[in-house]
């Protein structure tokens, strides 16, 4: 049983900022690459930012420059700091987590419940 738990959405300003923080429990093997995604109202659900257990990132077009993800293994915890908000960057925010359960080398993905970030004067 693996749990994913996101925390950090609210409503921010134009131009501000937010952090997004995931934290990953359960019974697992190990974590592989940690990634945010979001859904606006009527859209389809895109990749933000991903990150790899190498600390290798990549990131939507759109948020390069002001969104940085970065992760601790040792804590089981992925984080999103997001800079210089648009109101183009509302919508929900999802954490994906990619496991390795005990005795099989088959991975997994796993999502959590979602945050919401509104940006907003």
């Amino acid at each position: 049983q693996v749990q994913v738990v996101e925390s950090g959405g609210g409503l921010v300003q134009p131009g501000g900022s937010l952090r997004l923080s995931c934290d990953v429990s359960g019974s697992f093997f190990a974590l592989y690459d940690m990634g945010w995604y979001r859904q606006a109202p009527g859209k389809q659900r895109e990749l933000v930012a991903i990150i790899t257990r190498g600390d290798n990132t990549n990131y939507e077009d759109s948020v390069k420059g002001r969104f940085t993800i970065s992760r601790d293994n040792a804590k089981n915890t992925v984080d999103l700091q997001m800079s210089s908000l648009k109101p183009e960057d509302t919508a929900v925010y999802y954490c994906k987590v990619q496991f390795r359960g005990f005795g099989a080398p088959k991975l997994f993905d796993y999502w959590g419940q979602g945050t919401q970030v509104t940006v907003s004067s």
